[in-house]
């Protein structure tokens, strides 16, 4: 019934294992791809036709992660899942982008990748074998893709390069300092097509090493992949690419001079507008036939393309006729908005953002239900791009999947020079407004983010800048590398390449590349070129802030105080009565964790003050020798009982009331009277014992004995 094909390899320390022909079988191509205990679903379908006028190919990739892979069921009240997650999304990216450049130029029907997690062993983070398990699904598929591609986790500990790396040495990776990297690389036989990270101030040489690393290891499985598609791939589908040659040298003869007249305006919208124009007269000047063709729309992008790269190889000119190495112009700004804690308005050229900073309480920390478990995160990093940044009407609705996207990475890299917890105990939320966008926007959240921070008065480790570098590859060749690239020449280009970090090495490093041939020199060109753009943004941001800027007055203060653990049930009381009395009368935010650590949060200081001397009271412990202000809570014929620390009460026997006899305590004392006690030390039984006659009442100081005369 079934013709199952399954091909195993040892991988690392794990066994990879590609399976098909059991499952789903009447998608186009389905393979389950396991890596230890994790196993993904990739099914791959495609229409055999494309939709009339459609000119461009619609892609849709989905990564699903059911709960029940790990054995859970999903929180929230409908215990289903639902929308996705932002892992989810960042996963469905991170597959879509080194996969869309490899089908045959011109194949525009609709393609659907689906991989859904079956099994999660909290080991082996799905995402790697979900892509591996879709670049199967499509080998096998029939569909023209030029595959297969692998990918690859890497670690770096102590100088060396770790392979797939298990889940929880990548989790929380801040507050690991051994473990510097978290780069995935994805790529072909030949060439690495996308590269995502997170990491420590690494340097530009072992960044490139790591890349080159995980290169090398991905090759085994590229050869798994052939292995299986061999014995079980379907017959290619027949698909002609369009030759739509004779239209697009009628339209490059036609408008080859004005769209290189267009292309030469610096301004970004009298450029789109006078781009358009031509379009306009060109499309025009065609015949009926011609204004049909299907292919149009791809004559007139070649054109653009073909202005755009040949200016920038073969004369070194770009649209806004910068060098290639050029930043644009920037400027920094901060202290903009009254009210927020932190703001700074970022801009370069005809790119900007508007960055604001908010500090928060724990209360404030976002909880996320993942796979292998619930975790808090205390810095969070959101991106809004609206269409007016681009001069643009259209929707307006919840975030996308760029804008998860370009929020991520502007967090990786930003997070890795923010202060431990136990030294900064903020919740961090930086929000990114977009206001304007002509080039890397997410590299201007990177910057913009940093001033921001640092003008809320977080003490980053250091400033944080980042940089989108462009590549045009010529087939005979000869390249050239972009700093700073514009919108035009990230879409005409043939490659992404984001870099973000300090003055001292990288935290951030994104790459897409749109053509196989990217070799290891042009990488590290590129990289270089990034540093030294790096450097001179840094240097730009640095008049921006000149001193330390202090706490905003509408900002939380929030001090840590270190309890017992066996006294933090003291502190929150039956029910929790004792932590909401002390919220409720000293008016701070207070917040206690299962290691004994508690976060007072107030505006007011002596609202901290307040709440610190009443916790302080139920976990201190009495010092003897020491005096403190006391009640009488019980007169006794013995003495009486005087509630003098926190909840604590000890007796003062009626020979230690007064330096004479008294025949009754109640002769000087009553109950509700406050009186001053030193604490005498504790009886064999453990109870306090304690004494007024040595305390001037009125002062609460010790009384002196007078010395005697020789």
């Amino acid at each position: 019934m079934f013709n199952e094909v399954k091909k195993s390899m040892q991988w690392g320390e794990e066994t990879l294992t590609l399976e098909t022909g059991k499952v789903a079988r009447q998608a186009d191509g389905t393979v389950i791809a396991t890596l230890g205990e994790t196993s993904v679903m990739a099914n791959v379908t495609f229409a055999k036709a494309p939709k009339p006028g459609q000119d461009f190919f619609p892609l849709t990739v989905h990564y699903q992660e059911k709960y029940y892979a790990a054995g859970k069921v999903p929180g929230g009240f409908f215990k289903r899942e639902a929308r996705p997650t932002e892992k989810e999304t960042l996963t469905a990216r991170l597959i879509d982008r080194p996969i869309r450049p490899l089908f045959v130029p011109g194949f525009k029907h609709e393609v659907l990748v689906m991989c859904t997690v079956l099994s999660h062993d909290l080991v082996n983070d799905p995402d790697v074998v979900a892509m591996i398990a879709a670049s199967a699904a499509l080998t096998i598929s029939g569909a023209p893709f030029m595959g297969p591609i692998a990918c690859a986790r890497v670690g770096f500990v102590d100088g060396e390069y770790i392979l797939n790396p298990e889940v929880d040495d990548m989790d929380q990776l801040r507050t690991k300092p051994d473990q510097r990297l978290d780069l995935v690389v994805a790529g072909t036989k030949d060439a690495v097509m996308m590269v995502e990270s997170e990491a420590y101030e690494l340097t530009e040489a072992e960044m490139l090493g790591a890349v080159t690393f995980a290169h090398e290891q991905i090759q085994p499985v590229i050869d798994l992949i052939i292995d299986l598609a061999e014995e079980s791939a379907k017959e290619p589908f027949e698909f002609t690419p369009p030759d739509y040659s004779e239209l697009f040298d009628v339209v490059k003869a036609a408008g080859e001079e004005k769209m290189k007249a267009a292309y030469a305006i610096t301004d970004k919208q009298e450029r789109v507008a006078a781009v358009a124009a031509v379009k306009e007269e060109l499309i025009a000047g065609l015949t009926e036939e011609q204004q049909e063709d299907a292919n149009l729309g791809s004559a007139l992008k070649k054109l653009e393309s073909t202005v755009l790269r040949s200016s920038v190889v073969k004369e070194g000119k770009r649209i806004d006729g910068r060098a290639l190495d050029e930043i644009r112009p920037i400027v920094c700004e901060t202290k903009l908005l009254p009210r927020t804690h932190g703001s700074a308005l970022f801009t370069r050229g005809e790119t900007q953002g508007l960055v604001v900073t908010t500090l928060g309480t724990g209360d404030d920390e976002q909880i996320i239900d993942a796979l292998h478990g619930n975790y808090r995160s205390n810095f969070l990093l959101h991106y809004n791009f609206p269409p007016y940044s681009v001069g643009e009407v259209g929707r307006v609705g919840s975030p996308g999947r760029r804008e998860i996207g370009h929020g991520k990475l502007a967090w990786r890299a930003l997070q890795a020079v923010l202060p431990a917890a136990t030294d900064f105990p903020y919740t961090v939320r930086v929000v990114s407004e977009i206001t304007e966008s002509n080039g890397s926007s997410s590299m201007a959240s990177v910057c913009g983010g940093s001033l921001s921070m640092m003008d809320a008065g977080v003490p980053l480790k250091a400033p944080v800048a980042g940089v989108a570098m462009g590549l045009v590859l010529e087939e005979d060749g000869s390249y050239a590398v972009l700093s700073d690239i514009l919108g035009d020449e990230d879409h005409l280009g043939d490659m992404d390449f984001k870099v973000a970090g300090t003055e001292n090495g990288i935290t951030s490093l994104q790459m897409d590349i749109k053509v196989a041939g990217i070799t290891p020199e042009i990488m590290e060109k590129a990289l270089a070129q990034a540093k030294a753009g790096r450097l001179h943004i840094l240097g730009e941001m640095s008049k921006a802030l000149t001193e330390a800027s202090e706490f905003s007055v509408h900002a939380p203060r929030i001090e840590t105080m270190t309890v017992p653990t066996d006294k933090i049930r003291e502190v929150i009381g039956s029910g929790g009565k004792v932590i909401r009395e002390i919220v409720e009368v000293s008016g701070a935010k207070v917040d206690i964790n299962d290691d004994g650590v508690i976060k007072i949060a107030s505006p007011n200081g002596e609202a901290i003050q307040k709440a610190y001397d009443m916790i302080h009271a139920i976990v201190a412990e009495p010092e003897e020798g020491v005096i403190y202000k006391g009640k009488v809570v019980k007169i006794v014929d013995f003495g009486a009982f005087v509630n003098f620390f926190g909840k604590r009460d000890g007796l003062v026997h009626v020979s230690q009331i007064e330096n004479r006899r008294l025949n009754h305590p109640s002769d000087v004392l009553k109950e509700g009277q406050e009186v001053f006690v030193k604490l005498l030390g504790f009886d064999d039984r453990g109870k306090v014992r304690l004494a007024m006659k040595m305390v001037d009442q009125a002062t609460g100081e010790e009384i002196q004995k007078e010395e005697k005369a020789d």
